[in-house]
């Protein structure tokens, strides 16, 4: 007679065991240095260490650089119009909530055109992964001012360099509604890249990432060309993204509690130096598709069928 343990070793082995080669679509088209590539990377090996079926995932992006991942991530994809990934997301969440969604956009993407449908999906708190790629440029157009351009950096709508002081993302989600979880990282800390993916992944409510990253070919001196002299600062604490010993040549460590939003407030308001790590995560926040969900009536087959009917009823001409 099989025991429990026997079945169990049983079911385990029978389950397929997924590999990069399984994540991987068509080759990235991105310029060589371009910190795309690493997100790309690090979202594969997310979904290897939890052996997702690409089939039972969904990506969405919007118009830019890093818009263009759904194409060379092997999973369902929507690439959509210029900062409207997050209402398509949204949309996925409220039609499959079983399928888990990861939305990936760009500076301009999200906080310029896309600003109202961002603010208002922190607010939603739909069950997602967003992470927005920031190289503090319109890239993909050619090095056009974004909202996080630099005060003062020439671009080609800004001839005489930039006239405001740029946008903190990190402020402005902290001071939203409903927000539930922030973290930041960069492209240049591949480690820690990983790890706040993948707490971003069991996070249960939206889950929002700035990257910063540098871009080769517009912006090659943004973030200390790339974090060479950029100044950091680590956030530690025991539920947060662990910090590697190698990072601490980068920059010190500072005890946060991201549990506590006021505190997470004052270190979003930082940028000297940027904040890297868990800000805050509060995933007793409930998630918007689950509270429709709630409140709906969800009638049988039949008692919708009838229901339809009559409504189409009403629009028949006798």
């Amino acid at each position: 007679m099989s025991t429990l343990t026997d079945l169990c070793v049983i079911e385990s082995s029978t389950v397929e065991a997924h590999s990069l080669d399984d994540y991987e679509s068509e080759k990235p088209r991105w310029c060589k240095g371009c910190g795309d590539h690493g997100v790309l990377a690090s979202l594969q090996r997310m979904l290897r260490t939890n052996n997702l079926d690409p089939e039972d995932v969904v990506s969405v992006s919007g118009i830019g650089c890093s818009s263009r991942l759904p194409h060379y991530l092997k999973t369902y994809g929507f690439h959509g119009i210029h900062g409207r990934a997050l209402p398509i997301a949204t949309g996925v969440r409220l039609a499959r909530p079983e399928l888990p969604v990861i939305v990936i956009m760009g500076d301009g993407d999200c906080f310029s055109i896309g600003g109202n449908h961002w603010l208002h999906a922190i607010r939603y708190n739909i069950n997602a992964v967003v992470l927005v790629l920031d190289n503090e440029v319109y890239a993909l157009t050619k090095m056009q001012v974004s909202p996080t351009t630099p005060d003062g950096w020439k671009t080609n709508t800004t001839p005489h360099g930039t006239y405001l002081q740029p946008m903190n993302p990190l402020s402005v989600v902290m001071g939203m509604t409903n927000v539930s979880f922030l973290a930041q990282t960069a492209t240049w800390l591949p480690a820690h890249l990983d790890e706040t993916i993948e707490k971003a992944w069991d996070h249960h409510g939206l889950s929002f990432v700035r990257v910063l990253q540098r871009c080769p070919v517009f912006m090659p001196k943004a973030f200390g060309e790339g974090g060479l002299n950029f100044p950091v600062v680590f956030l530690e604490h025991e539920d947060g993204i662990p910090v590697h010993p190698l990072l601490l040549k980068r920059g010190q460590t500072q005890a946060h509690n991201h549990r506590d939003i006021n505190e997470a407030q004052r270190v979003a308001v930082s940028v000297d130096p940027a904040p890297m790590g868990l800000i805050y995560r509060n995933p007793d926040v409930p998630a918007y598709e689950e509270i429709r969900r709630s409140r709906q009536d969800r009638p049988d087959h039949q008692t919708f069928v009838q229901r339809l009917d009559a409504a189409m009823d009403r629009y028949t001409v006798s």
